[in-house]
């Protein structure tokens, strides 16, 4: 219950609601998309780390080498940190929960006062990294599941459309795909990484010390959190389908998420849907903003815990007055960039028992992998910067690769470099080298 409510945060709710909207008829491909990256790349994750028995995403990136290691776990942390995850839960909870209640002209300091109690509870939980299962997993997810329940069977129990709606954009032609990327932005898969730091040292909490049942158990809790995600995302995405049959589609999911609660519920509506918001967004400001001080704390001895889950605090609080649609749109390019290295990452950990762990194997992988992930993080700039010279002549070689209308430019040049890593590692193990 921990690391689903670790995991279930504001991008959980918010995207697969917008997918469901944007797919229309084609939902059900879209979500089969949506769950490979919303729930397959988190349990790939949790169970990677397990597997290896690494304690973290830091000592999982040293097989590459230490210098990838310190920039991909840097890179990692800031994104799901203070620089775009966290941020973006105080503002989601915002949006969805609170800003119905207030007049337009008073929107931005009842933003700006409500981020700042947000981080202000969020720091005052975390300073406790020990009491993160009891404060998460009995009693802010169960309340939060509870809540969110009520909403999700009203839909049901009396729809407001059904799902013959047009797709719209990309889905209309590759639902799956699009879906599949539109997966990214709920930052599971990083967030698995991020949070294995977290969940190894709370099995150790409770008396677990032997590294073999802290992977199994690592992985048992995975998997039993991502189905029960799975199953939730398929629901918020039918719900966004069947809203169509009274909404327009909105610019986010927050906000037809706010549309749902009210058409149902009223001004009770409303309040529910803050309380779930509130709740859910919190719950996973804790762990992150936790998982980054012990990170950064384990990688730089010198910088106390304290002062680091002050920085993940205070730096957050600043950058969500930007807003939902702007955090969201900023953030996609870092995530083009390191998805597919969390991936293929991922991907090593978890076949490691059969490919074995080679530093030939993990180098050439990454580096195959690095610049077609820059060619996808270009792809994904916004339209402005793509008129640039620069990003012109990127997008044209971009273009070129195997899958890249498809957004997986990288995949190809990956499995060349896994390939290649497997037979030098198996070729300098053999000579002993």
């Amino acid at each position: 219950m921990m690391l689903f409510g670790l995991f279930f945060g504001a991008g959980n709710l918010i995207f697969p609601v917008f997918l469901g909207q944007q797919a229309g008829h084609s939902v059900g491909w879209a979500v089969i998309g949506l769950l490979l990256t919303g729930i397959g790349l988190p349990l790939l994750g949790v169970t990677g780390i397990g597997l290896t028995r690494s304690e973290g995403v830091f000592d999982l990136a040293t097989k590459v080498n230490r210098p990838f290691a310190y920039i991909f776990t840097i890179l990692l942390y800031l994104t799901v940190g203070p620089f775009f995850a966290l941020p973006r839960l105080a503002t989601t909870s915002y949006q969805i929960g609170l800003a119905p209640f207030v007049s337009r002209g008073h929107q931005g300091l009842v933003l700006a006062s409500f981020s700042i109690l947000f981080f202000v509870v969020a720091w005052l939980l975390s300073r406790n990294p020990g009491k993160l299962m009891t404060y998460i997993g009995k009693w802010l997810t169960p309340t939060f599941l509870i809540l969110l329940g009520l909403l999700i069977l009203a839909t049901f129990i009396k729809p407001m459309g059904g799902f013959s709606a047009t797709a719209r954009g990309a889905y209309a032609t590759s639902p799956m795909a699009t879906g599949f990327t539109e997966g990214y932005n709920t930052l599971d898969a990083l967030a698995s990484l991020a949070f294995g730091i977290v969940v190894i040292d709370s099995i150790r909490a409770l008396g677990v010390t032997e590294p073999g049942q802290i992977a199994k158990d690592v992985i048992k809790s995975g998997t039993i959190s991502v189905v029960l995600m799975g199953l939730i995302y398929t629901l918020l995405a039918l719900m966004g389908t069947m809203s169509l049959g009274k909404f327009a589609p909105a610019a986010n999911g927050g906000i037809t998420l706010a549309q749902i609660a009210n058409q149902y519920f009223g001004t009770f509506g409303n309040i529910l849907l803050a309380l779930i918001v509130i709740i859910a967004c919190l719950k996973t400001a804790i762990g992150l903003i936790s998982a980054f001080g012990d990170t950064f704390h384990e990688m730089f001895p010198r910088l106390s815990y304290t002062w680091l889950i002050v920085f993940a605090s205070v730096l957050p609080c600043l950058f969500a007055n930007v807003g939902l649609t702007k955090l969201i749109s900023y953030s996609s390019p870092v995530l083009m960039f390191l998805y597919p290295l969390a991936i293929v990452l991922i991907v090593l950990a978890v076949l490691s028992p059969l490919l074995g762990t080679s530093r030939w194997l993990f180098g050439l992988a990454m580096l195959f992998t690095l610049i077609p992930a820059i060619f996808s993080a270009v792809a994904a700039l916004p339209s402005s910067l793509q008129q640039a010279s620069w990003s012109r002549a990127i997008l044209a070689l971009n273009n070129q690769l195997p899958l890249a209308a498809q957004g997986f430019s990288w995949v190809v040049p990956a499995l060349i470099g896994v390939v290649l890593g497997w037979i030098l590692g198996q070729v300098f193990r053999s000579k002993n080298v």
